[in-house]
This record gives structure tokens, sequence and C-alpha cells, in this order.
């Protein structure tokens, strides 16, 4: 059994204050040919400057080093491809460094970046993630990600991550799901309002409006996750400008943007999911061992933790964010979140590890209808919605600049800017995309406070960046 010392578990406690000033992306796609990769960085940095009324110029002038999330070098055929950026960005000779961790790469990015806030050697660091997966034929493209797996253990499943996947959604429809078809409907739904949710975000690149239905009939992938069960492989940048509260304070000044304060939490685990050690529940605060005493009874097989069932990286990344940043019940505590949906079932998975629902009962978020926009059943604003984005299944996967993008839409909630950036026309007509005649303002009325999870293979690496308000946190700085 595994088990921590109290100096693993101790709560990282940041030096001064962190900020998040501003953020901005580049059009999301399958295949853009007619763009560089330096395009889509300079394109994603040059709306950051200009949602706080700066031109690229002047906001480089308060950089003082730089994060650059790039995962897979197969993809772009250039090693020290940040190296690259950074020179095209006009950022040379600020230091810069690299950060690959698979999936989890823009949140790893992300942490990195507040740190050096965080320790002082900074007071103001870019976070620039991106991915250019449209050089290589996708089944190709699924060899090369999956390489980010344990060769030796896990390409015998079929050296697709589907297939890994698919062996855990097999195990957790098994257990959590007792085999009932109502459970694969459950996780259509969530394929359902995510491409639906993307149908209202210009810069996504899958758009649908579909039925769950649609989804159980798409072809199947690795059973049984089918072609809609999956996240989309994408070309895209996105961009984030951290600060210390001086610096956020001078940059924002008249503008929309409210620097919010930004935490970053990191976890992981195996990429061996066969040999996950059992070891005790770690307890989020809102918790306690008597609620999980039970669960092999009321589950049978799902006493076995992690097991095959859950991400012990994502509990982790939370047990320590949640803690850093005073979050007592996430359902309570937070009005958005964007969670990092490489599959539907990793979703449900994801549901769990973080707190929003109890071990065994994930899927009640979706069904309860607490994850929407607007909750299906009553008509009312849902309890904490989603990945209002479209998500990795609706809006895009590309991969580096994934968590920083689902960071950024938090904080345009926060800012109370996403209908502003959502609704331009002039971006629907830029990215030559049309504007649905029932376009919807999904913006979270009120929002305070946000989370974006980013998961990197079976939950080797995940990260928890926490947004809040400056004037709603929920404890005072030590």
């Amino acid at each position: 059994m595994i088990t921590f010392s109290d100096r693993q578990l101790k709560t990282p406690k940041l030096l001064r204050p962190v900020y998040l000033v501003t953020a901005g992306q580049s059009k999301f796609d399958r295949a853009m040919p007619e763009k560089r990769t330096e395009e889509l960085c300079i394109d994603a940095l040059a709306m950051a400057a200009r949602l706080i009324d700066k031109t690229p110029a002047e906001l480089k002038r308060y950089i003082h080093s730089c994060y650059y999330g790039h995962f897979a070098d197969h993809f772009g055929d250039q090693l020290l491809g940040e190296a690259v950026i950074h020179d095209r960005l006009g950022l040379d000779p600020l230091g810069n460094i690299g950060v690959k961790t698979g999936g989890a790469t823009g949140g790893s990015t992300l942490w990195e970046a507040v740190k050096a806030v965080a320790s002082g050697y900074s007071d103001c660091t870019l976070a620039m993630g991106w991915e250019r997966m449209d050089e290589v034929p996708t089944d190709e493209g699924n060899h090369l990600i999956s390489c980010a797996a344990d060769k030796d253990w896990e390409t015998p499943l079929g050296h697709i991550y589907t297939g890994y996947y698919a062996v855990m959604a097999q195990k957790y429809w098994q257990v959590f799901g007792r085999e009932e078809d109502s459970f694969r409907r459950t996780l259509a739904e969530i394929s359902v309002k995510h491409h639906g949710y993307a149908r209202f975000n210009p810069f996504a690149q899958a758009p649908m409006k579909i039925t769950v239905e649609d989804v159980l009939k798409s072809p199947v992938v690795a059973y049984p996750l089918r072609a809609l069960d999956c996240c989309l492989m994408s070309v895209g940048a996105a961009c984030a400008i951290i600060c210390d509260e001086e610096t956020a304070m001078e940059l924002t000044k008249g503008t929309k943007n409210k620097p919010l304060r930004i935490w970053v939490a990191a976890g992981s685990h195996t990429l061996r999911p066969a040999c996950r050690r059992h070891m005790e529940i770690p307890l989020l605060p809102h918790e306690t061992a008597e609620q999980y005493a039970d669960l092999g009874e009321r589950f049978p097989g799902g006493e076995r933790y992690p097991g095959f069932t859950g991400f012990l990286g994502a509990r982790m990344c939370t047990y320590y964010g949640y803690r850093m940043a005073g979050i007592q019940n996430p359902m309570d505590d937070l009005d958005v979140v964007e969670l990092h949906d490489a599959f539907t079932i990793s979703d449900v998975q994801t549901y769990e590890d973080i707190g929003l629902r109890p071990y065994g009962e994930g899927r009640d978020y979706v069904e309860s209808g607490d994850c929407y926009h607007t909750n299906p059943h009553t008509g009312k604003p849902g309890r904490l919605p989603s990945n209002l984005s479209g998500g990795l299944i609706g809006c895009m996967h590309a991969v580096g600049a994934t968590g920083i993008m689902q960071t950024f839409e938090v904080a345009l909630h926060l800012w109370n800017r996403w209908a502003e950036l959502h609704a331009d026309p002039d971006l629907w007509k830029a990215f030559n995309r049309k504007k649905p005649d029932d376009w919807q303002d999904l913006q979270v009325k009120g929002a305070k406070r946000g989370m974006a999870i980013s998961h990197a293979g079976v939950g080797s690496h995940v990260t928890a960046t926490i947004l809040m308000d400056p004037d709603h946190l929920l404890k005072p700085d030590a």
C-alpha cells in the first residue's frame, strides 16, 4: 500500500500573490496549412495585448521570462521549437524554457510561469502553448501521441490512447455503471453537450448539433468508445500573462480586465495502470473516510483505489489546489469549470477525482443537469457549468495549448467578457466560420471563481488551475 509523509502532503505556499492579467488564443482547426505555427502564436499574443488595450510591443516590454508548452516534436518536425517561437515573438534574449508533460502540457506551462512569479524571479511571465498536428495523417498522429504511454507495457493494448481509455471505460462501466445501457447513454450526453456548446464558440473546430443516438451510431474506435466520444486532433496556440500584484495593476489600469488571482497545483501517477498499487483515498476538504467505508459493498469491485477507474494525479492536484485557494467544496465554491474531456469516460472519472461527486457517483453530475449552462430538467442555471468552450471534444485539443485555452475560457467568465469575444462578428468572419442563427450567450452570470483541469496520458500528470476574483477570495493570504 502506498503511504505519504506529512511533508509530502504539505499544502504548497506561494511566496507572494500571483495574478493572471490577460490571455489570448488563435483559431483552432484540424489543419491550417495557410498559417505557420509562429503566426498562430503571434495571433494569441496579439489577442492578449488587445484585451488590455495594449499593442503587442507594449505588452512585451513587461515580460521578463517565458515558458513554452509544446508536447510533440514529431508533429512540427522541429526540435527546440520553443526557441523558434521565442525568436519570432521578438523576445530574445530573455530567458525561456520548454515544458512537455503530455496532455497536461498547457497546465504545466502555467504551473511554471506562476512559480516564477511567486518566487520573485520574474514580475511578469509569458505562458505560451501550441501544437501542430496537421503534418501527419490521423492514424500516424495517434501512434505518435501514444508513444507517451509506457511502450513496454501499454503498447500490447493497441498503441492508441483510445484503447487505453477503452479498458478503463469497460472497468468503470462494469463496476460503477453496473453494465447499464443508461450509463453508456450518459457518456453520449457529454459528447452532445460539448459539441453543442462548440457551436457558439468561433474558435472551435467541431461544432455539431447532434443527438445521443448520433454518438451511439458513430464508428467504434475502441469499444465502448466511439468516434464522437473522443477528443480532437488540432492546430492552434494559446497564451497567458502572469504577474505580481504591482505589475498586474499597472497593466490593467483603465481596462475591462480585472487581475485574477491564480493558483496552480500538480499531481502525477504511473504511466502503467496495471501497476497502480492500492492505497487509501486522499480526502478532499468536503469528504470523510466514512463515506467510502462501504464503497466495495455498494459497488462490488470498486474497493481497490485507484485501480483502473480513477486518476490519482487529478485527485492530488486538487488535494493541494483546494487547500491553497481555500476551496471547501468545489460545487459550492466554484462557478464554472473546464475539464480535460479527452474522452467521455475520462470526463466522468474526473468528476469524482476532483470531488464534484463522490467516487462511484460521477454520472449524477451529468444526469442531474448540474454540469449544463442551463439545466435541461429545470430551465434554471446549472449548479456548476462545465466545458462551455466545447472542451477537447468540441473545441480543440492542440495539446500544448489546451490547458491554457481552458484557463482563458474560465477567465472570460470571471471578467464577464465571454459574450464580447464569442459573439464578435469580426472574429467569426476572420475565422471563416458562420455564426449560427440560434447563437446563445453562455456567460455564467456573476461568476467569481473557476478552475481548469489539464490532464496527461492515463492520468500520468494533472494540473489544477484555480482563478478567483481577488474581491471574492475564500481565505486571506497567510
